[in-house]
């Protein structure tokens, strides 16, 4: 049958578009090579140390939001907002700060060896730090830690075990570098109207905003980490649209060796 469908092209077309024939497949597989998805990137962890009592911070959460929205299957962008509690003393109280975040801002300082925290500060995977509204900054950062492997991390048995429980289980692949490994969970999105302090009259809006923050284990270098987690919630938070977000990083608030985030609806 082959022969016989040769034997009839060459029949009944001119030679010349014979011989194109094998440039025409040639030129097809080419396209059809350019159309293929490109390999995924790492995946990167964008930190966003930010207050709504803090004018200069609107930009930065504003980016934030911005890199939230590029993520996708093939550049996985993983933020997470952590409101700083030290800018309520100037008129409003952050309904989404807490003390926590400030000693893990604290903590970085330290690890950056910077005189101390401020905002808004962005943390990509650990690696750089710098003013949270800085674009080309972020954009450079963002593209250096593109270009370092990472650990697969996988959750999954998400699920709400009660009205203030919250189980999963995490799954990594071989870390590079021993580890600690953390859970947070956070508002998909937030918003508030400010009526008091530098952004009074303002409405903000937030993306990823941290409500729970919890090192659940750790993993020493070259092994995996398997673990089912349960993590304490507020009862009165609000579970309608809620991400999860895990990640292995160096002790002392190192580089980020894997991230990973899944969300609840």
């Amino acid at each position: 049958m082959v022969r016989a469908c040769s034997m009839v092209l060459t029949s009944k077309f001119p030679m010349r578009w014979i011989t194109s024939i094998p440039l025409l497949i040639l030129l097809v597989g080419q396209l059809s090579g350019a159309d293929a998805p490109l390999p995924a990137k790492p995946a990167v962890f964008i930190e966003l140390f930010t207050s709504e009592g803090c004018s200069s911070c609107p930009p930065a959460d504003r980016m934030l939001e911005q890199f939230d929205r590029e993520s996708s299957a093939s550049q996985q962008l993983i933020v997470l907002s952590e409101h700083v509690d030290y800018w309520n003393r100037t008129g409003w109280k952050d309904p989404y700060s807490s003390s926590f975040y400030s000693q893990r801002q604290i903590a970085y300082a330290n690890s950056f060896r910077i005189d101390g925290p401020y905002t808004p500060q962005m943390v990509v995977d650990g690696r750089a730090e710098f003013v949270g509204s800085d674009v080309k900054r972020a954009q450079h950062a963002v593209g250096v830690a593109q270009s370092v492997p990472k650990a697969s991390l996988h959750i999954t048995g998400l699920g709400f075990t009660g009205p203030d429980s919250l189980h999963a289980h995490l799954e990594t692949g071989k870390i590079s570098a021993d580890g600690q490994v953390f859970v947070a969970v956070a508002l998909d999105r937030a918003e508030s109207q400010v009526s008091a302090g530098e952004n009074s009259g303002k409405h903000l809006t937030h993306v990823a905003v941290a409500q729970v923050l919890s090192k659940v284990g750790t993993v020493e270098k070259g092994k995996s980490f398997s673990q089912d987690v349960d993590l304490k919630l507020d009862p009165k938070m609000d579970r309608s649209s809620l991400r999860v977000i895990a990640f292995v990083q160096e002790a002392g608030l190192g580089h980020v060796l894997a991230v990973s985030q899944e969300k609840l609806k």
